[in-house]
Formats: C-alpha cells, structure tokens, sequence
C-alpha cells in the first residue's frame, strides 16, 4: 500500500468515526421499532455502516 498523507489520515479518521456513529444510532433505532420490516431495515443499514468502517480501517493496517 502506498504511503498515506496526513490528509488522507484525517479523511480516513472522519470517515471512519462517520460510520461508527452512524452504525450505533441505526443500531439503537432498531432496538426501539416495533415493525419487523422497519427493524430488518435499520439492521441492515447497521450492518452496513459496520462493514464499511471495517473496510476503511483496513488502509491503516
């Protein structure tokens, strides 16, 4: 991997907190819903919010 700038360090930061966030607010709206097909939806967008912080972080290893 090619050497990151302290710019692409602070993105990659923002970004990466961004999705944490995102996927712990989705996460509590799906605890709270009541309709099975509203809970699945913010499951998945949990989901998908924890992938994608997964996958950011894998240009810091």
């Amino acid at each position: 991997m090619a050497n990151l700038s302290e710019l692409d360090l602070q993105n990659l930061r923002h970004l990466i907190g961004g999705y944490d966030t995102t996927h712990c607010k989705i996460k509590e709206y799906a605890s709270c819903a009541e309709d099975p097909k509203v809970k699945q939806f913010f499951e998945q967008g949990a989901k998908s919010a924890m992938e994608n912080k997964q996958q950011l972080m894998k240009f810091l290893q």
